[in-house]
């Protein structure tokens, strides 16, 4: 079989191969997680991310190379959960930029989408990792340029293309020791590698039904046992840069292109804007430009912007101006066993708040991610105004970060998403949001978004409080205790499937066959001299006496602590712990 060119009708077939052919993987690539936990979410996240786009793709009736693009980056843009998820979002935006203007696509085309999408990804990523997703993709990228040099034939550009990932993904052990001692590949790449094996297969004919995976992913979200539903977790491949504020004015606008605006101007439109501030985003979607930039002179950045184009939704705030208003505590009841009927409550609830008559929007708010009633009653009690259902047993999808932040009637909102693997899908939600500001605080835990909320001053600055919420919870140890789903071996230790493990920030701290003891054992590991606070949360399957011993043997451990313990009713992790 031999294909000179691709079309729209073939490339839609192609992309809903490759929409299936990792729906179907998902739970495999859910397992190649570097610590034996129940909350492997990879393979979920990356399925959720692409069957949002998946979904608009098959919407198209009468496919053109541009709306198959439109529907493919705007789609899993949305949709995208996880920094897993997220990359493959950008991966995908990189490649459709370069196709959209095409009616055929060819290897030389192919070729250079493969580049752009790999130089879109790695820019979305402000600490990228070797031996992870971006790894295999640039390494497809580099062979793609290689290849269309030898061969026209789609095919045969394909396969090599798609043998030499498999080839890189096989050498992520060798870059990222973590996942070398856990034995497995990176899950993204994984994921990655098999998106393009279904699209490889779409191209040889295969036609993909979609649409009853997509009812079964949302199924077993909604519906599954702790156990049998998608769980979260897998290979960190992002540090976001939280840099300090130094200017005064928060600037935004967006340039509605109407001169030349390639990729040379961007990069020096934004160097430009780096000379003068910081906090600098800029991202181009066709012809219209969103730029968010900290500045002492915002004129500087409107005039040198008004050489590519008009300007519209313009917005300049004086940071430093001091407000005094305390946000008002959001106190609906949080049902725990519908989470659909809880998200479904406190989103009429917002509305309902946010349309009442002549309220105006508050100086500050707060989302959180949280997983658990006590959890949510927990943030709610300390100021949060809306609650984001996941965390590590559901990652949220951008869209719902979205969602959020319009339900939520402040100026300024500040979002807390309690898990690394969310802060990007978090970021990527603040630049699709163009009426209000929004602060991504880089918590990694749930105890770390406690700390940062219970230290937000009003009085302060939006750069103040995002500083000294940062220090607060770069002072926080966080200790998680909870089952192992296999056998393996790491930091050290032998875990056995079943095994109670203790995990801290940096690694394993402690592994038994007992949840009293393995809990005890993990807290001792994160207590040291300095140690003034306990906080312990229990999970939704300890009972409270349980609990209560566990906390009379840390008063134990550290006498010279005030200990407190909470029902934090979350699912999958037995215990959450913070030492500060």
């Amino acid at each position: 079989m031999n294909i000179r060119e691709i079309d729209a009708s073939l490339m839609r077939q192609a992309f809903l191969a490759g929409a299936q052919g990792l729906e179907e993987k998902k739970e495999w690539i859910n397992e190649l997680n570097v610590f034996p936990v129940p909350d492997g979410d990879t393979g979920t996240n990356m399925t959720m991310t692409i069957m949002a786009a998946a979904k608009e793709v098959a919407a198209i009736e009468e496919p053109t190379i541009e709306n198959l693009a439109k529907a493919i980056s705007s789609g899993s843009l949305r949709g995208a959960r996880g920094n897993s998820g997220v990359i493959l979002s950008q991966l995908f935006r990189g490649f459709t930029k370069e196709i959209k203007t095409r009616e055929k696509i060819d290897v030389s085309a192919l070729s250079a989408a493969f580049v752009r999408a790999t130089e879109t990804a790695y820019k979305a990523v402000m600490k990228p990792k070797e031996g992870t997703i971006l790894t295999v993709a640039r390494g497809m990228s580099d062979k793609a340029v290689e290849v269309a040099a030898q061969t026209e034939d789609v095919i045969e550009f394909a396969r090599k293309v798609i043998e030499h990932g498999d080839l890189v993904l096989s050498r992520t052990p060798e870059m990222l020791p973590v996942l070398k001692q856990a034995g497995v590949v990176d899950s993204g790449g994984q994921g990655l590698m098999q998106v393009m094996k279904g699209a490889f297969e779409g191209l040889l004919g295969k036609q993909a039904d979609w649409s009853s995976a997509q009812e079964e992913e949302k199924g077993s979200l909604s519906s599954g046992t702790e156990k049998e539903r998608p769980l979260s977790g897998g290979v960190d491949v992002s540090e976001l840069d939280t840099s300090d504020i130094r200017y005064g004015y928060c600037t935004e606008f967006i340039i509605n292109v109407e001169k030349q605006y390639d990729e040379e101007i961007e990069r020096e439109f934004k160097s430009y804007l780096e000379s003068i501030g910081d906090s600098l985003v800029v991202v181009s979607d066709e012809d219209v430009v969103k730029v968010h930039v900290h500045t002492n002179d915002p004129g500087l950045a409107i005039q040198r912007a008004l050489t590519y184009g008009s300007l519209s939704r313009m917005k300049i705030d004086n940071m430093r101006e001091e407000h005094q208003e305390r946000l008002i505590q959001n106190s609906e009841k949080v049902a725990r066993e519908q989470k659909e009927a809880r998200l479904a409550e406190e989103a009429e609830s917002a509305y309902k708040k946010n349309e009442r008559a002549g309220e105006p929007p508050k100086p500050y708010g707060f989302i959180a991610v949280s997983i658990g009633e006590g959890m949510g009653e927990i943030f709610k009690g300390i100021g949060a105004d809306y609650l984001i259902e996941g965390g590590q047993t559901m990652n949220p999808s951008t869209e719902d970060m979205v969602n959020a932040i319009e339900k939520v009637n402040a100026d300024r909102i500040f979002i807390l998403p309690n898990n690394k693997n969310i802060i990007l899908a978090a970021e990527q939600a603040r630049y699709l949001v163009e009426d209000k500001e929004i602060i991504v605080v880089p918590s990694k835990t749930v105890p770390q978004g406690i700390t940062a909320l219970i230290n937000f001053i009003p009085e302060m600055s939006v750069e103040e409080n995002l500083k000294t919420m940062t220090e607060e919870m770069g002072r926080i140890k966080t200790g998680q205790v909870t089952y192992a789903v296999r056998d393996t071996q790491i930091d050290g230790m032998e875990i056995h499937k079943g095994d109670i493990m203790g995990i801290g920030d940096g690694g394993m701290l402690a592994v038994g066959t007992s949840i009293e003891r393995t809990a005890v054992d993990t807290l001792k590991a994160m207590i040291d001299e300095d140690a003034e606070l306990v906080s312990i949360y229990y999970g939704v399957d300890v009972k409270p006496e349980d609990a209560e011993r566990v906390l009379a043997k840390a008063q134990e451990v550290c006498p010279g602590c005030e200990v407190e313990l909470h029902d934090g009713g979350q699912p999958i992790y037995y215990y959450l712990m913070s030492v500060e």
